[in-house]
């Protein structure tokens, strides 16, 4: 049976837009990127920090490198939604490949997968729920701007009938869908204030820590794995980890350093692909000095 196909409010130029093959929305981000590097020091100066305090050991030179790549796999991956979002679903299968060693995609009832805030986000989560029939469930983060929180829900509900849960609801309703099922994507890796968070390691560095993946998971009884969609030439690649074995732990700070430590394997794996806009480290613990400058 074919995935159910949400009608798209897309304006006709971005439906004919989805139709330019990849080499062009590369070129065009690497573009868009560069320019964003030189244009928002503000940004620049967030990714610039975050890099040295997890990597202080690299040289300045290779982390200039890797803010270079944020910028550019950030405009690449925002462009890619076009395509992704209106342009043909054959074209979403062609172009997003699917890696899934352990079959954790193919297991019955409900998951709950770790997926931390990679470039390739909205590319495999267009995938997932087009060609793997599951009940997908995940937070969502309202836009500000209304016209772009329009385009992104109507884009990330394109697809079959995935849930989107805004965050202002909490935890509960996504319990309640562990519970029934589902199968959730949460992505516990960024910085949400020290409400619900502990300080564990993050390259090193205290960071405020979500622990929502662990009790979710001992709350309802779910296998938890990781979920990763990375940026490959000519378009995407998920790769779907196997089942995490002695985890919940039962202790928050035990489990938030896994996480953390399984965060930090697979940024070493493309150091540039992962969310460095983000000001990681903005929550301080009590009496430890700001690291951002300029906020």
């Amino acid at each position: 049976m074919s995935p159910r196909v949400s009608p798209q409010p897309a304006a006709w130029w971005l439906r004919a837009l989805a139709h330019l093959p990849v080499p062009v929305f590369r070129m065009a981000g690497w573009v868009m990127g560069t320019g964003l590097m030189a244009l928002a020091p503000r940004r620049r100066r967030v990714v610039q920090r975050n890099l040295a305090l997890c990597f202080p050991q690299v040289s300045s030179w290779r982390r200039w490198h890797w803010t270079w790549q944020t910028f550019k796999y950030f405009s690449q991956s925002f462009l890619d939604r076009v395509w992704i979002w209106h342009g043909p679903s054959e074209r979403v299968r062609q172009r997003v490949s699917i890696d899934d060693p352990h079959g954790v995609l193919d297991r019955e009832g409900a998951m709950l997968f770790f997926v931390p805030h990679f470039y390739g986000l909205d590319a495999g989560w267009a995938r997932l729920t087009l060609c793997v029939p599951r009940r997908w469930w995940t937070f969502y983060a309202p836009q500000g701007n209304p016209t772009m929180d329009r385009w992104v829900k109507a884009g990330r509900q394109r697809f079959g009938s995935p849930r989107l849960v805004s965050r202002r609801e909490g935890l509960r309703p996504l319990l309640k869908g562990l519970r029934d099922g589902a199968s959730l994507c949460l992505l516990p890796d960024m910085d949400h204030g020290d409400r619900n968070s502990i300080f564990v390691p993050f390259f090193g560095v205290q960071a405020a820590t979500v622990t929502s993946l662990p009790r979710l998971a001992s709350a309802a009884d779910v296998p938890v794995a990781t979920l990763v969609c990375r940026m490959v030439p000519g378009g995407y690649r998920i790769h779907a980890g196997g089942v995490w074995s002695d985890f919940p732990m039962g202790d928050d700070a035990q489990d938030a350093r896994r996480m953390n430590a399984e965060l930090e394997h697979l940024i070493l794996t493309m150091p540039g692909q992962y969310h460095w806009l983000h000001r990681r480290f903005k929550t301080r613990p009590a009496g430890a000095p700001p690291v951002y400058h300029d906020d």
